[in-house]
């Protein structure tokens, strides 16, 4: 059972960064996708970005495009989400997630 645990949520402005995390228990040996979604108060859990473990590949949403960046540390088993200039639209939890593992998820709150 591999464990996902997320970090680096908080509360910004608008406009302002955040680097979120997500370090996983075990070794990733294979060429999955490791995966950011998030989750707005009434609404339903959208994808945000993507990363493929081996190649390195990426995959954004349109709404997040320009303004977030996926990165992966092999070594450390660990992804991470950049995310500058945020905005007010992206207050959600953030999960990540790869085959059928999710995180717990980090709250990020943007003020405006």
């Amino acid at each position: 059972q591999v464990q996902l645990v997320e970090s680096g949520g908080g509360l910004v402005q608008a406009g302002g960064s955040l680097r979120l995390s997500c370090a996983a228990s075990e070794r990733i040996s294979r060429n999955y996708r490791m995966n950011w979604f998030r989750q707005a108060p009434g609404k339903e859990r959208e994808f945000v970005a993507g990363i493929w473990w081996i190649g390195g590949d990426t995959v954004y949403a349109d709404s997040v495009k320009g303004r977030f960046t996926i990165s992966r540390d092999n070594a450390k088993n660990t992804v991470f989400l950049q995310m500058n200039n945020l905005k007010p639209e992206d207050t959600a939890v953030y999960c990540c997630s790869f085959r059928e593992y999710w995180g717990q998820g980090t709250q990020v709150t943007v003020s405006a």
